[in-house]
């Protein structure tokens, strides 16, 4: 790294911090608000926004192992999503480009594995693998989020590497309103984006609270990268490739058989918004009704110039124009309607995710012109997909033992049209889940224990053009937590459960894709296929810092079954025809460290210090070798580090945070890439005025960090057996390097509250 770039981003991280701590526990069952708020006094607006404590991560009582954060704890740095709060909290990581934070992995898993939650219910999204793109979820419409690591009976058993739920802005949270203007500017090409955002909580009457909120963001990612290509020797040395000190570009080398210059700038809108309106009923009851929304539309401009041949002749220009417009929709109600001893619990919500995508390519050999260009291929993704869910349960009990039991419901259909020329086809995809449990708690003095099962009926239909499936299961999932808090600072965490991860809908949907995973290559779906499995175990200890301080420390052991991988069943001649199937097992296991305290015990009340640390390790087999290796793209570990320091006779605070993380690799049949990125080092600094007002000047990617991919392409010739023997020999048929960064990015804010 280049000691000027990395002082430099120092000595601006000379800036950070966040705000006021609450208590929390996590209830994602959809019926109960996430946090307890009983008893407690509604804030004002102002007390929130403009504050100058500093947030820490709330300590819960659950019996599970639950991690839970205010907004505030990420509020200062001014992160635009719930992607960019994640790049804080323990063993969260992303494989995306260069200040993208899209699909969340959890403890390296790929981003399947990680269950996505949105006010206890599922969120669909357009992703193959059933995942929700959290960059898509504004942060301003966020209370907080929860990292459950592993579920209750009463909770869904999805998410083998742990769930994401994110909460909502509550109505009884706070009383008043607050209002934003900002602007993002990407310093690469010195474009502002706004953004605003106005909300408003408040009363009707005594016994009923409300909330509205309204956000508007433009974003714009303005990216380079370059592609370095030899015939058969690695070459990795990255001082033999400099870059011109004006324009941040890489120079290119006379040795390169193959060099491409891309650029890629991704410019965007998100508008969203949510409501909700809650009143008591009753003695002790509660009825409440919300939604949201969140409405994108991005366009990504693509064009790649590629020079051949040992003089780096121009070889041509493409141009790609990718057109996407994505819409979720969410209304949801639950009522606790207490009966005496008996409380009574209903739910019922509405999901529906749009997309249209259109992806226009072009292709040029004008060396002189390269908007002199041809139409060569168009494609297009259209997906629609609705989710209907219901909860009833019963709870019965005292202070000591508590009984409760009900069922989930789940309603899904999926459809969608691939249009283009490796494929055309529509399919739709039907699920019904049934999932009745019973949990039992027990509660004595420092001990809790807490357990039950989770018995899942699945019926799942698949239909396309081409072929139907279907696919029936049962399966209990058990899980049991136990809690100890032997004194009023401490306390431990054990759990097991059972969880599983679904088939991607690529995979289920019995659709011919040509071209996949290589050129010559087909891939057909399966719709039968089984759902991948896992018992996991957790065990942790939690201890408080001062009155607001916590340190923890976790270890996990995942062991997994039914994976699903794509194997080889015929050979067409220049290429391999695919079917996924449930042919893998593997586990996962590790350690996960965090740290948010004040220095108090250093005389240095008003400096806050975070940080956390998780180690990653995994075994799989490889299922074309059979080889034992780690599970693709899961890194050995992630950090992140930083302070925040108030100094209050200023009404100012600054602070900073560095997080990364090591490389990772991925295998394929024909290829191995090895991905690792530089630290990503965040700084802000900000001024408050009076009790409304406080402006903020927050950055990103300060040190300009690099994405660096490692393409090692073996020469296997027109069989899968054939590149199985070079890659076992080492035998190259291509080596490739992949750079790319963006930029640093730094956002001006203001808020008022009233």
């Amino acid at each position: 790294m280049n000691v000027s770039r990395l002082l430099g981003g120092a000595a601006m991280a000379a800036l950070a911090t966040c705000l006021v701590p609450a208590a929390a526990s996590a209830q994602t069952d959809g019926t109960q608000p996430a946090a307890d708020t009983a008893g407690q006094a509604e804030q004002r607006a102002s007390d929130i926004i403009v504050n100058g404590e500093i947030a820490f991560r709330n300590r819960t009582s659950d019996p599970n192992p639950v991690l839970s954060y205010d907004l505030e704890y990420f509020q200062k740095f001014e992160p635009v999503s719930v992607g960019e709060m994640l790049k804080r909290v323990p063993g969260a990581t992303f494989t995306s480009d260069v200040l993208e934070y899209d699909q969340v992995q959890f403890r390296g898993l790929p981003g399947g594995f990680t269950n996505v939650l949105i006010n206890g219910r599922r969120a669909p999204g357009g992703e193959a693998d059933g995942s929700f793109f959290v960059d898509r979820l504004p942060a301003e419409l966020v209370e907080r989020i929860e990292i459950v690591r592993a579920p209750r009976p009463d909770q869904p058993s999805d998410g083998i590497a742990g769930t994401l739920n994110v909460v909502t802005k509550e109505a009884a949270s706070f009383e008043g309103g607050f209002l934003k203007a900002g602007a993002l500017l990407n310093t690469r090409d010195g474009v502002f984006r706004p953004s605003a955002a106005a909300a408003y909580a408040g009363k009707i009457g005594d016994r009923t609270d409300y909330w509205m909120a309204l956000n508007y963001q433009q974003r714009r990612n303005p990216k380079q990268k370059v592609s370095y290509r030899f015939d058969d020797t690695p070459v990795t040395d990255d001082e033999r490739f400099p870059r011109d000190a004006a324009t941040s570009n890489y120079v290119t080398d006379p040795e390169f058989n193959n060099f491409e210059a891309q650029s890629d700038i991704r410019d965007g809108t998100d508008l969203s918004g949510s409501a909700e309106i809650t009143t008591e009923i009753g003695d002790g009851g509660r009825l409440r009704l919300n939604g949201f929304f969140v409405d994108t539309d991005r366009d990504e401009d693509e064009q790649s110039v590629t020079l051949d041949g040992a003089d780096l002749d121009f070889d041509g220009v493409e141009i790609q124009q990718e057109r996407i417009s994505q819409q979720t929709y969410a209304i949801t109600s639950d009522a606790r309607i207490p009966l005496g001893g008996f409380e009574l619990g209903l739910a019922s919500g509405w999901n529906q995710y749009r997309e249209n995508t259109n992806t226009t390519t072009f292709e040029g050999d004008n060396e002189d012109d390269l908007t002199d260009v041809e139409l060569d291929e168009e494609e297009s993704l259209h997906i629609k997909d609705d989710e209907f869910s219901a909860t009833v349960f019963g709870q019965v009990g005292g202070d000591a033992l508590k009984l409760k039991f009900g069922s989930d419901f789940l309603f899904k259909t999926r459809n969608g049209l691939n249009d283009g020329d490796f494929v055309t086809d529509t399919f739709r995809i039907r699920e019904n889940r049934y999932s009745p449990y019973f949990r039992l708690t027990y509660e004595a003095g420092p001990l809790t224990i807490d357990g039950g099962a989770r018995y899942e009926i699945v019926d799942r239909k698949v239909t396309a053009t081409t072929e139907s499936g279907s696919y029936d299961d049962k399966l209990l999932n058990p899980s049991l937590s136990i809690r100890w808090a032997p004194t009023a600072d401490g306390q431990f965490r054990a759990s097991v459960a059972r969880t599983v991860r679904r088939p991607d809908y690529d995979l289920l949907s019995p659709v011919e894709y040509d071209e996949t995973p290589e050129d010559d290559d087909t891939t057909t779906g399966n719709p039968n296929l089984r759902n991948q499995r896992a018992w996991g175990v957790d065990v942790g200890y939690e201890h408080r810092i001062g009155h607001s301080g916590i340190a923890g420390v976790n270890f996990f052991y995942r062991d997994i079954t039914d994976l699903i991988e794509l194997v080889p069943f015929a050979d067409n001649g220049a290429g391999q025809d695919f079917r996924p199937q449930n042919v893998g097992d593997g586990r996962t296991w590790g350690v996960e460290f965090d740290l948010s305290a004040p220095l108090t015990f250093l005389g240095l009340p008003d400096t806050g210090i975070f940080a956390n640390y998780t180690y990653l390790d995994s075994e799989t087999a490889d299922p074309f070798t059979g080889e034992k290796r780690r599970f693709n793209n899961q890194p050995h570990h992630v950090y992140n580090l930083g302070f925040i320091h108030n100094v209050r006779p200023a009404d100012l605070s600054f602070g900073a945070t560095i997080s990364g993380r090591s490389g990772a690799r991925e295998f394929n049949y024909d290829e191995e890439v090895y991905l690792r990125y530089d630290p990503d080092l965040e700084a802000f600094i900000e001024k408050r005025f009076g009790k409304n007002f406080v402006f903020r000047i927050s950055a990103q990617n300060l040190l300009d960090r690099v994405k660096y991919e490692d393409f090692r392409k073996y020469d296997g010739g027109d069989s899968i057996e054939s590149f199985l023997e070079a890659r076992a020999n080492g035998d190259l048929d291509e080596y490739e390097i992949e750079r790319e960064h963006s930029g640093p990015l730094v956002q001006f804010t203001l808020r008022a509250a009233f």
